[in-house]
């Protein structure tokens, strides 16, 4: 919706210079089939040492199931929604549901009958939130450093691939603290330093200061990002357990400040 406002924006002052306009700015080095359309499925693009290069703009590709109020007679989705398919609840990415302790399950069942999503008052994406709601992430890739950066409230996260250890006892944080290596064609991303009080999914499934995330990344072709996650977070769960998330690649476009603060009353009207 932000960008479709800036496009109608930009036509109501009349915006002749369309090289101007950098949300529709050409992506370069796309590959193209014969036709002339991106091949997303070619290989994908390589570093100077030879490394999968995850650099560019990626959005979840993973829709959620279509509601009943959205279909028509025949049972076809009027309306695609941007939210990955766990966006709205990670129980089902575990056959069986999620293995939360008990205290870890009331939790949830407060948090869904008196507290809102910290999402709506406007704080972080943190894990895996950043990969499955519908808010670009542009990857930067150099040969020690990834840095991840989310256009909702010009977020950013850090993975270091400098051979640098997880810190011990670290001060608890939105995103957490990572350090990745190399496992062929994957990079390994372990993170620890989570706050006590996160939120993974709009139900509030929790994620503790207890839990250790390892992340696997892989981009198979040109347009796809694959990454495989395993929670490890004894506090809250009586077993690691696993998701796969599925982002696509975002072409002509660039980052557009997205400061949820700025005209916010989403969360006035959700008290009603």
């Amino acid at each position: 919706m932000i960008r479709l406002a800036v496009l109608l924006a930009c036509a109501a002052l009349l915006c002749t210079a369309a090289r101007a306009q950098w949300i529709t700015w050409p992506t370069e080095g796309v590959p193209r089939g014969k036709d002339g359309r991106p091949d997303l499925s070619a290989p994908a693009p390589r570093t100077g040492d030879g490394k999968p290069d995850f650099s560019g703009m990626w959005s979840t590709a993973e829709g959620s199931p279509c509601p009943d109020s959205l279909k028509d007679d025949q049972g076809n989705c009027l309306e695609k929604s941007p939210l990955s398919k766990y966006a709205a609840d990670l129980t089902r990415s575990v056959p069986g549901g999620l293995p939360l302790r008990p205290w870890a399950l009331e939790l949830k069942k407060k948090r869904q009958d008196t507290e809102l999503d910290p999402h709506v008052h406007c704080l972080p994406s943190n894990f895996p939130r950043m990969f499955t709601l519908p808010h670009i992430t542009k990857f930067i890739q150099t040969p020690k450093l990834l840095v991840l950066i989310n256009e909702y409230n010009a977020s950013y996260r850090q993975i270091f691939m400098d051979g640098r250890p997880l810190p011990v006892d670290p001060q608890p944080s939105w995103n957490g603290y990572s350090t990745a290596h190399w496992e062929g064609e994957t990079l390994v991303v372990r993170t620890n330093g989570f706050r006590d009080d996160l939120w993974m999914d709009m139900t509030g499934t929790p994620l503790t200061s207890a839990a250790t995330v390892t992340e696997r990344f892989r981009r198979p072709n040109f347009g796809t990002l694959e990454i495989e996650a395993t929670v490890d977070d004894p506090k809250a769960y009586t077993r690691p357990w696993n998701l796969k998330m599925i982002d696509k690649i975002e072409l002509n476009t660039e980052l557009i400040d997205e400061v949820c603060l700025e005209g916010e009353s989403s969360a006035q009207h959700m008290k009603h």
